[in-house]
């Protein structure tokens, strides 16, 4: 066991966000936090690195927090540059300042054994050695290079300063740092947030073969299918543990809840009849201890409670557009796309047809956005054209504009957008998008990114477009939240354009594929799943930590020097010792077993009996042919030492 929590209650003034929680962290489990924005996922990681404390619990009993002496926790909110003039290279290999040091000591040791083959100086470069390789010395330069290269860093970025990279890059670096730390839990608050798909599947691979434990929070279902072999849900401030991954857990949340609800109906109607005949009979005299016994029966009986269902309180609007599009909705021809026209982000052409649903997917700097703020109009192209068809009105969404706000009220904020709508009309599709009662009288500027989300599509979808372009819509949403955006886009009848780094998003919807590359523009006619068989990831690179081989670690040793040939000599010279003190053993142990077999042989009263004497005779013969081996072995490792 390295961390666990037993009854704890966190709470913020008089509320309580989590609840007699208990929670447990063991070897090199990972575990996947989920539950509804704001549930309190991020403040249990909190506790977990120390940051927040446990209140008194709730229901009296004593509360606690256990960590395993020496235990490592990594968090990324931790992850902080000392000095921003500092280059990525030399930021990211602090990382290894443990492990440097241990060679840095095993390089002092070397020729101080090749002078004089000290035991004691043996001793302590074998235990330095053995750390060093347990660390993972011998790889130093290559997991930095496949990490760094992983996470959308070039040859040329490890010299720049960390000033000269902006805020998303420097969460990267922060995240490298993290990972590359090695902790013995690590703790992953929406990892998957700002990387491209194919980053992303890499760090799928890359935690799965984690040597620890790993914790979690995710809205990624996809990779939480992936990565999980466990699952802890908060909801209503309590927490519970399923085995297995995010469907896993989905399938028996359903289970359990329908067994729960089938148990307590059952149970309410045994009180029901129970308490009947109570009633009935109490009062009469010849049934009064039967009657009695049955009140006894309801006092012992163990109620079951009525489940609750889960929060699965989402946004919905059907979305119908105004009116259809022709046939041909756009043409893009020979478009460049960018902010310089010297250095054109890319080059493409295609064209777009009524009722298509089309994914844009690529690695970071592609220009993905980019591309939609120009097909929208917000970006000049920089070179070509595109034409959009007659009828055709498009929707745009903004992943960054959707998080503006104007500190009006929500509904007054709609309101702006759309003046004819009657107060009645707009708080019921305020209400579709989850801003009930109270909530539309809140000002933008409180609202959560989620939230924030939700009134820009509200916004949207009240246009009614039949073409919506769409960069990053899932952003800050909860898996329930991402569910119910899909469900509405698999009933749009009209075209889409998506732009998205949620995978389980893009296999439910898209039917297309367009994949920006450095080298150009592919595209593919079926759907995302089609598109990931047919792009494996490179397994060399995803091995989290690549084993050195034996042949491997053993040119690396030779090329260390003389004094380290010394040392290996003595540690096989140490291990020839302990071999032939232990043969020496097994012979003492062979020739005692020999003379009790031989005394048995000589008896008297096995004389006649054949069977038992050659049975003995084998026997013999086996341990004096294994006695000869032993011997041979003996003399042979004298020899060594």
């Amino acid at each position: 066991m390295l961390f666990q929590i037993v009854n704890g209650t966190v709470a913020y003034g008089a509320n309580d966000v989590l609840k007699n929680i208990n929670f447990e962290i063991r070897n090199t489990e990972k575990i996947a936090v989920v539950g509804r924005n704001g549930c309190g996922k991020s403040t249990l990681l909190k506790v977990i690195t120390g940051q927040l404390q446990l209140a008194p619990s709730a229901n009296g009993e004593r509360s606690s927090i256990s960590r395993s002496k020496g235990c490592t926790i990594g968090y990324l909110q931790q992850m902080t540059f000392d000095d921003l003039n500092c280059t990525l290279r030399d930021e990211i290999r602090k990382v290894f300042a443990p492990v440097l040091d241990i060679k840095r000591q095993m390089d002092e040791i070397l020729p101080k054994i090749e002078q004089n083959a000290d035991e004691k100086l043996i001793e302590r470069y074998t235990q330095l050695e053995q750390r060093f390789n347990y660390m993972d010395g011998y790889l130093l330069d290559k997991t930095y290079n496949t990490v760094v290269r992983r996470f959308g860093f070039s040859e040329s970025d490890a010299q720049k300063k960390l000033s000269e990279f902006s805020g998303g890059q420097q969460t990267k670096i922060s995240f490298i740092k993290l990972l590359l730390s090695k902790p013995d839990v690590l703790l992953l608050d929406e990892p998957t947030n700002h990387l491209d798909i194919e980053t992303i599947r890499w760090l799928e691979q890359y935690i799965r073969t984690y040597p620890r434990a790993v914790v979690c929070v995710s809205h990624d279902r996809t990779f939480l299918d992936s990565v999980a072999d466990e699952v802890y849900e908060i909801e209503r401030g309590k927490c519970k543990r399923y085995v297995g991954n995010y469907s896993d857990y989905e399938r028996q949340k359903k289970l359990d809840y329908e067994q729960q609800k089938r148990d307590y109906e059952s149970q309410q109607k045994e009180i029901e009849r129970i308490g009947a005949v109570v009633e009935r009979f109490r009062y009469k005299a010849t049934k009064a201890s039967m009657a009695q016994s049955k009140l006894k029966q309801l006092e012992h009986m163990e109620l079951i409670d009525d489940p609750e269902k889960a929060d699965t309180k989402r946004f919905f609007d059907k979305l119908e557009p105004l009116y259809e599009s022709v046939n041909d909705v756009l043409t893009v021809t020979d478009l460049e796309y960018g902010y310089t026209s010297e250095k054109p982000l890319g080059k493409l052409s295609f064209e777009l047809k009524k009722g298509e649903k089309v994914a844009i997917v690529g690695a970071n700097g592609t220009g993905k956005s980019t591309l939609l703020k120009t097909l929208n109009g917000s970006l000049k192209p920089l070179f070509g054209r595109f034409e959009y068809g007659l009828r055709v009105d498009k929707g745009y969404f903004d992943q960054h504009k959707a998080h503006e706000f104007t500190g009006k009220s929500v509904l007054d904020d709609f309101w702006d957008d759309y003046p004819d709508l009657t107060q009645t009309r707009a708080r019921t599709v305020l209400g579709s998008f989850l801003f009930t009662g109270e909530d539309v009288f809140k000002s933008t500027a409180d609202l959560s990114g989620g939230e924030r989300v939700r009134l820009a599509l509200a916004k949207l979808m009240q246009s009614r477009p039949n073409l919506l372009l769409l960069d990053e819509p899932t952003n800050h949403m909860d898996i329930v939240g991402k569910e119910a955006l899909c469900d509405m886009l698999k009933g749009y009848t009209g075209t889409l354009i998506l732009v998205t780094h949620d995978r389980w998003l893009l296999r439910e919807v898209a039917n297309s594929i367009i994949e920006l590359t450095p080298n150009g523009i592919n595209r593919y006619d079926y759907g995302y799943e089609q598109y990931e068989e047919a792009h494996p990831i490179e397994l060399t690179n995803l091995r989290y930590m690549p084993k050195i081989t034996d042949n491997e670690r053993e040119k690396t040793e030779k090329s260390e020097g003389k004094g380290k040939q010394i040392y290996l000599q003595k540690k096989q010279q140490q291990k020839n010792r302990t071999r032939l003190n232990r043969v020496r053993e097994l012979i003492t142990a062979e020739e005692s077993e020999l003379e009790k077999i031989n005394e048995q042989l000589n008896s008297p009263e096995l004389s006649a009996d054949y069977v038992k004497l050659s049975e003995l005779q084998k026997e013999i013969d086996k341990r004096e042919e294994n006695l000869l081996m032993l011997m041979e072995e003996a003399e042979e490792l004298e020899k060594s030492v």
